[in-house]
C-alpha cells in the first residue's frame, strides 16, 4: 500500500480535518508500486468525476507532485489470498465507470459513522473492501471508517519506506529498496 498526502483541496481539507499524516491510500501489487489502484480523481486535474482508477508515477497527479511525502506498506499473504485481491481490483477496474465517489461516506467516516453505498468508495474504503473480500486480513473496523492513517496502526503491514514520493521513485528505479524482501 502506498499512503500520500497530496496538495489537492479535498487532501488539505482531510488534513485539516483529522491531522492526519497522510490522506490517501493505494494499493499495487508489484516491489514498484505500478499501476496503483485506488477511488480517486479520475482524470487527475479535477476533483469530478471520482471513482475507482488507476494511478502512475508516470502520468497524471503522481507525477506532477512527487514532492509530497508518502509511506510504503507491505502485506505478506498466499499466493491465494493474492489472486484473489487482484481479482477483486480486477472486477471493479473492469466495470470503472459504474462505480463512484463516495463523497457522504467520506464526511461520515470523520464522524465515525459507516455508511456504504453500493457502488461507491473513497479511497481507504476501496482498499479496505479489497482486502476484506479477498481475506487479506481482518480489519479493526468498518471498511467505511477506516481512514489512510489506519493502515499505519496494523500490526500485519510492514514498513517499507517514509519519505519523499520522488525519493521512493528514485530508490526503486535505483533498485536500492526491495519491497519484496524487506
Amino acid at each position: 500500500s502506498l499512503l500520500t498526502r497530496t496538495t489537492t483541496i479535498l487532501s488539505r481539507a482531510v488534513h485539516f480535518m483529522t491531522a492526519d499524516d497522510y490522506t490517501h491510500v493505494s494499493i499495487a501489487f508489484n516491489k514498484n508500486l505500478q499501476p496503483l489502484y485506488s477511488s480517486s480523481r479520475k482524470n487527475g486535474r479535477t476533483l469530478f468525476p471520482a471513482g475507482p482508477c488507476k494511478e502512475s508515477f508516470k502520468r497524471g497527479y503522481l507525477k506532477e507532485h512527487i514532492d509530497i511525502p508518502c509511506a510504503v506498506y507491505k502485506l505478506q499473504v498466499t499466493p491465494k489470498v493474492y489472486d484473489r485481491a487482484k481479482r477483486e481490483v480486477k472486477k471493479v477496474m473492469k466495470n470503472a465507470d459504474n462505480y463512484h465517489f463516495n463523497i457522504i461516506g467520506l464526511l461520515l467516516c470523520r464522524l465515525n459513522i459507516a455508511y456504504n453505498r453500493k457502488k461507491n468508495y473513497f479511497c481507504s474504503q476501496f482498499v479496505s473492501e479489497v482486502l476484506k473480500r479477498s481475506k487479506a486480513l481482518n480489519l479493526p473496523k468498518e471498511s467505511s471508517l477506516m481512514r489512510p492513517s489506519d493502515y499505519m496502526e496494523l500490526p500485519e503491514l510492514v514498513l517499507c519506506f517514509r519519505g519523499r514520493l520522488k525519493d521512493f521513485i528514485l530508490n526503486v528505479n535505483r533498485q536500492t529498496i526491495d519491497i519484496k524482501n524487506a
